[in-house]
C-alpha cells in the first residue's frame, strides 16, 4: 500500500518575498512524503491581528518568481488570516498549516496583535493543526533562519503524528543566538508601553506616530516564552482560544442583575 502523502499550507504576515518564509517553506518541502504550498500576503501585513477582509474583494495569484523552486506559491492583497481562508477552500484543507517564520519575535501580549499567529488561529478555526514560528534578529538586524526552519521541520513532523487538542496551536519563538535548549513555556507579561509621537507636516497639518517600549515584567521568569528566548532556548507555547476566564464565572453570576 502506498503511504499517504501529507499537505502543509505555509503562510506568514511579512509577506511572500520574506526570506522567513522562504526559508520555512523549503525546510517543510524537504520532509519526505509532505506536499507543500505557500500562500502569503503580497506585501507586509505585520501586527494587523486577525483581520479578515469582507469589504473588498481578494485577488488570489499564482507567483513564480518568490524563490520556491517548485513549490506552488500564492499571493494574496490581504491580511494573514485571508491568505488561510484563500488557501483552504482553493486548494483544499492541509494536515497541517504553519506561519512564519517572523521576522522578530512574539511573545506576551504581541499574540493579541500578530498576524503570525493570526494566521494559526485562523487554521484552528478551519480544524487545521497550526504552528506560528517567530525568531529574534540578531544586534545589528540579520537573521539565519537555516537552523531554526531545520528545527520547524522536526516539530511539523510530530505535531503532524501526534496532532494537536482542539482550539490549540504552538507560538514557537527562537532566539538570536544558537539556541541552548528548548523550553515549554507559558504566555509571560511581555507588552508595549504606548506613547505617541505627534508631529506636523510641510502644511503644517497634525499626524501622530503610534510607538512603544519594550516592558516584561517578568522577564527573568525562565517558564515564560520572553524569559526563555532571553536566556537563549527555544521557546514552546502551547495557546488554547478558551478565553474564558472560568474561575470568575461563579463570582460574575452572583452580581449579575436579573433581567
Amino acid at each position: 500500500m502506498t503511504p499517504t502523502r501529507k499537505s502543509i499550507l505555509v503562510a506568514n504576515d511579512d509577506g511572500i518575498f520574506s526570506p522567513g518564509i522562504k526559508a520555512l517553506g523549503l525546510a517543510m518541502a524537504s520532509l519526505p512524503g509532505v506536499d507543500v504550498t505557500i500562500v502569503a500576503p503580497d506585501v507586509e501585513q505585520s501586527a494587523v491581528g486577525h483581520g479578515i477582509t469582507i469589504r473588498r474583494p481578494l485577488r488570489f495569484k499564482h507567483t513564480a518568481s518568490a524563490g520556491f523552486g517548485e513549490i506552488p506559491a500564492y499571493r494574496v492583497d490581504g491580511t494573514p488570516a485571508d491568505c488561510v481562508v484563500l488557501g483552504v477552500h482553493l486548494l483544499g484543507k492541509p494536515d497541517l498549516i504553519v506561519s512564519g517564520i517572523n521576522l522578530g519575535p512574539n511573545l506576551g501580549d504581541d499574540l493579541t496583535h500578530s498576524g503570525t499567529v493570526a494566521a494559526a488561529i485562523e487554521g484552528l478555526a478551519m480544524g487545521v493543526p497550526s504552528i506560528a514560528f517567530s525568531q529574534q534578529g540578531s544586534a545589528d538586524g540579520e537573521y539565519d533562519f537555516a537552523p531554526s526552519a531545520a528545527y520547524a521541520a522536526r516539530l511539523a513532523v510530530q505535531v503532524m503524528e501526534r496532532g494537536l487538542p482542539s482550539r490549540t496551536l504552538l507560538n514557537v519563538n527562537f532566539p538570536r543566538v544558537a539556541p541552548g535548549g528548548v523550553r515549554v513555556t507559558r504566555v509571560g507579561e511581555h507588552r508595549w508601553e504606548d506613547t505617541i509621537v505627534t508631529r506636523h507636516d510641510p502644511e503644517g497639518r497634525e499626524y501622530h506616530w503610534v510607538a512603544g517600549t519594550s516592558t516584561a515584567p517578568d522577564r527573568d521568569d525562565p517558564d515564560t516564552d520572553y524569559g526563555a528566548v532571553q536566556a537563549g532556548m527555544i521557546s514552546i507555547t502551547p495557546v488554547r482560544l478558551d478565553l474564558t476566564a472560568r474561575n470568575l464565572m461563579a463570582e460574575v453570576q452572583a452580581y449579575v442583575p436579573e433581567v
